[in-house]
């Protein structure tokens, strides 16, 4: 994997400043900063309540800052403010560019449909009309998230936890979105469904070249995943750097905490 200081001559694909988030007088997160570049995955970690799902709500443009900015360069080259963007352009940029796992994969699929009108939906989004075509591809992401092509005509509710997750997964990357936005991927999951997510993650990240943003508070999936992570407590982020380093030799002394937490169990 490529590290962030060989980032420095191109243009970070999402840049956000002084992303700041009040519901009413209860702070929500702070004066977040940071750039993401091409190819590069991010883990945000902390304890519950920490500000990193508000964050990731307003990365994904899911909810409106209080404060601050969020820029995205798109593929024609143009960084555009994400907030700047009209609800339907916004929608498009959900649609194809972009895609959002949920924790519950039942947030984000379709369970009353077959597992390839799930995946030919996102397809049917951006314009595909072949059914022919719609199918094939259905098959080939389903593959690739390792379901067996006789389950394409099944329905998620009739898919194990784990199945369901990657299900998700391959519904988002059907359209060869540049960034990905994962909230707890491996919330709720069994440590060997976990493990069999995880390498099917890793290995699409890396043959994608996937930028993501990663939510979760298993600091084993930050490592695993993740070229940097950033530390939130009470809505700030206090401590970032690169993944080992930071996990390795962590300066503040919650992160100090939450790594010998991990440790001791």
């Amino acid at each position: 994997m490529r590290q962030p200081d060989q980032y420095h001559n191109e243009a970070p694909l999402l840049s956000v400043s002084g992303l700041t988030k009040f519901y009413g007088a209860r702070l929500g997160c702070k004066d977040v900063s940071f750039d993401l570049f091409a190819g590069e995955v991010l883990a945000v970690v902390g304890e519950s309540g920490s500000g990193k799902s508000t964050l990731l709500s307003m990365l994904a443009a899911h909810s409106q800052p209080s404060s601050g900015t969020v820029t995205y360069l798109m593929r024609d080259g143009i960084a555009r403010s994400v907030f700047g963007l009209s609800a339907a352009q916004q929608r498009l940029l959900l649609r194809t560019d972009w895609g959002f796992v949920h924790q519950d994969p039942a947030r984000g699929l379709r369970m009353g449909v077959s597992a390839g009108a799930n995946v030919g939906e996102r397809l049917m989004a951006i314009g595909e009309r072949h059914y022919g075509n719609i199918r094939d591809t259905a098959l080939d992401w389903l593959s690739r998230v390792e379901i067996d092509a006789d389950r394409i005509d099944d329905a998620p509710h009739s898919f194990s936890g784990g199945m369901r997750q990657r299900l998700q997964i391959a519904r988002n990357l059907v359209t060869q979105p540049r960034l990905m936005f994962m909230d707890e991927p491996t919330g709720g999951l069994d440590v060997s469904v976990q493990a069999r997510l995880l390498d099917v993650l890793r290995a699409l990240v890396a043959d994608l070249g996937l930028s993501m943003v990663i939510v979760t508070h298993d600091l084993a999936v930050a490592r695993l995943l993740s070229h940097r992570i950033m530390v939130m407590r009470r809505g700030e982020v206090i401590e970032t750097g690169l993944t080992d380093q930071v996990l390795d030799d962590p300066r503040e002394p919650y992160t100090q905490l939450l790594v010998s937490s991990v440790l001791q169990v």
